[in-house]
């Protein structure tokens, strides 16, 4: 023991980010309006190969098509609020 009172570090996906990643939608084009996770994979393959959006949208559409990847999309929507 270090005698550290520290306390224990939060290990795995932060919830408020999970929060704001499964709320936020799409601003613009054919899917706007909808959820992120909502969002067919073939969208995001080709924004991958297009180029995501800079910013914000952009960086959470790469986290969302890492998601879609790992087939991870139930984590996800967990967080969706109900309106």
């Amino acid at each position: 023991m270090t005698g550290n009172n520290d306390a224990p570090q939060h290990i795995g996906p932060d919830p408020k980010h999970l929060i704001e990643l499964a709320n936020y939608k799409m601003p613009f084009g054919k899917y706007k309006g909808r959820y992120l996770v909502d969002l067919p994979e073939p969208y995001y393959t080709w924004f991958r190969q297009k180029g995501f959006p800079e910013g914000k949208l952009g960086r959470l559409m790469r986290e969302m098509d890492e998601i879609k990847i790992n087939g991870l999309e139930p984590l996800v929507r967990k967080f969706i609020r109900k309106y």
